[in-house]
């Protein structure tokens, strides 16, 4: 059988400018419709306070140097809880408001790694022709 789809709840840490850390969740989910995408919801308890799109390779680039620019970046650091993932989400204005989190490397990598069973890294692939289609059509 054929996954199509896999999500896991993971715990974050949100870094506040004074310092000070405050536990999240996010909500990572991976669709074989979308192979190159991993959405992201963040939780404060069951409400949904952000919600993010990141790129799969770089997501996992991130696990080992930083890489990204812009509106996301992600880094290795070693955190208080172990290693993790530094992720700099930007507002993209351009007045350099945003957030940082923490996510726990180990479970990223375990989230990534049932990502490479519904489709192998390397393996995505675009439909061109149903993306004309659709884009065609609206």
């Amino acid at each position: 059988m054929l996954l199509s789809r896999v999500a896991a709840l993971i715990a974050v840490r949100f870094e506040e400018p004074a310092g000070d850390g405050m536990p999240l969740h996010a909500r990572l989910s991976y669709e074989r419709e979308d192979p190159f995408a991993v959405r992201a919801k963040f939780l404060a308890g069951h409400e949904v306070i952000a919600t993010w799109c990141f790129d799969r390779q770089m997501l996992a680039e991130g696990l080992h140097r930083p890489v990204g620019e812009g509106d996301v970046t992600f880094r290795p650091q070693w955190s208080a809880g172990g290693e993790a993932v530094r992720v700099e989400l930007r507002d993209g204005g351009g007045c350099g408001a945003g957030a940082v989190l923490f996510v726990d490397a180990q479970a990223l990598e375990r989230f990534l790694d049932m990502t490479y069973a519904v489709i192998p890294a390397g393996a995505e692939s675009v439909d061109v022709d149903a993306f004309l289609e659709e884009l065609l059509a609206r």
